[in-house]
């Protein structure tokens, strides 16, 4: 859209809008298998994992009570309080297993 008007903007404000967008919950950051940070906006504000294809970087969001659940006594079993955590599931979509 800039770009169509002859305006530019430099790759460091990109990533610094992005990452103000995640530190606000507006967009999560998922890590890749290598690393990368791949910025998505999820369609709930709630806390949520990830299912994402190593082939073709498809994301679907997945509850799992049973994480939270073993989050909790993790962190307990160890003293730990007030914890968060991410959780990233990588495989092979159905479609990509397909070709």
């Amino acid at each position: 859209m800039l770009k169509h008007k002859g305006d530019s903007v430099g790759l460091t404000t990109v990533y610094r809008t992005l990452q103000s967008l995640a530190d606000a919950g507006e967009v999560d950051v998922l890590r890749t298998s290598d690393g990368e940070a791949v910025y998505r906006r999820c369609s709930t504000g709630e806390h949520h994992h990830h299912l994402v294809c190593r082939v073709c970087g498809k994301a679907v969001e997945v509850e799992g009570p049973a994480v939270e659940k073993w989050a909790e006594a993790i962190a307990a079993e160890h003293g730990y309080v007030n914890v968060a955590h991410t959780v990233e599931i990588f495989g092979t979509c159905a479609d990509c297993a397909a070709l």
